[in-house]
């Protein structure tokens, strides 16, 4: 029997059956070879008021069946997509990308994790050489600074975790810090992006008040919860006076695919975006199989058998790796 991990209330996780539904002629479905968690996000449904929730960030799957409408693939091709934590994986062929020759499926997933400041990568007015900061070096941001500074960025990462900030330096990352360096007279009012990946309006003041004049702080991180008694005057006098582009950083602001003019599909719609999300997971898988990114031990490759243990591991922040990855190989389906 197939099975999903589902979230049926407030930080309530379980394994639960399901049963697939018919093959759409434009999907393809196979078996789930493993997905990958976003720890604050999950954490964050979990502790919602709407239920049930069938959580998942991204998964790699073996393609058994193919619908009539299909070309290119084949059974047996690995595919990723934006897939939920279950041990069977369905979705329309086009929202798939072919997972290239040589890379593993647990480090595939990664390029979904990516995909979040790929989209902030396409859009920022800084360009490389700039100096950046990202606050934050949890999954997220340790993908970030690894993405901005393989494009030339000159990175900064701060966190006041001390473990976070090891990971970050044995990453190649030299410069990192507990604290946002705002009496530092070498980057202070000289850095052209802040990306905030922890969700922390203390952070967010931070680097409103650490960017250049017309500087970017952009926010990638959710605030989940009110974490300082900052006020709203602090952070609007510091964008005020210094000149603050302050914009979200959400990665849905492109489009989930291109799609160019074309007369006979006038109707349907067009966006002729330059960047798009599966672009940036193209990319990102591509990146992955290239080795751009330091990325060795730090996986911790889990069962799905027993969700309840693995994700209050997680909120106690006992797995010391920060990419966690379902194995689901041996998991019915």
């Amino acid at each position: 029997m197939a099975q999903e991990i589902v979230i049926s209330g407030k930080q309530s996780f379980s394994l639960a059956s399901y049963q697939d539904a018919p093959l759409q002629q434009d999907e393809i479905r196979g078996r789930t070879m493993c997905t990958l968690i976003s720890q604050g996000t999950e954490l964050g449904w979990a502790n919602g008021d709407s239920f049930p929730i069938r959580p998942g960030y991204a998964a790699v799957f073996e393609v058994q069946e193919i619908g009539a409408d299909v070309v290119g693939v084949k059974p047996g091709d690995l595919r990723f997509a934006m897939g939920c934590h279950r041990s069977t994986q369905t979705h329309p062929v086009g929202q798939t990308l072919a997972v290239p020759a040589g890379l593993a499926p647990d480090r595939a997933v990664v390029a979904r994790l990516l995909g979040v400041t790929i989209s902030t990568l396409m859009t920022t007015r800084a360009r490389p050489g700039d100096p950046m900061v990202i606050t934050g070096a949890g999954p997220v941001g340790f993908l970030a600074a690894q993405l901005f500074q393989a494009f030339g960025y000159a990175v900064t990462v701060v966190d006041p975790d001390a473990r976070r900030r090891a990971q970050v330096v044995a990453s190649g990352i030299a410069d990192c810090r507990a604290e946002m360096p705002l009496e530092d007279a070498a980057l202070a009012g000289k850095v052209a992006l802040v990306v905030d990946c922890s969700g922390h309006e203390g952070a967010v003041l931070a680097g409103c008040k650490m960017v250049r004049r017309l500087g970017e702080v952009v926010l990638v991180g959710v605030p989940w919860r009110k974490m300082t008694e900052t006020s709203a005057h602090e952070v609007l006098s510091a964008v005020f006076f210094n000149l603050v582009t302050l914009r979200s950083g959400w990665e849905w602001q492109l489009p989930i695919k291109s799609k160019a003019f074309v007369w006979e599909e006038l109707m349907e719609g067009y966006n002729n975006a330059p960047h798009s999300i599966m672009d940036g997971f193209r990319r990102a898988l591509d990146w992955l199989t290239e080795g751009r990114f330091m990325l060795e031990g730090l996986f911790h490759i889990a069962e799905p058998g027993d969700p309840a243990a693995l994700y209050g591991q997680i909120a106690r922040r006992e797995i010391v790796e920060p990419f966690i990855v379902l194995d689901w190989c041996d998991a019915e389906g």
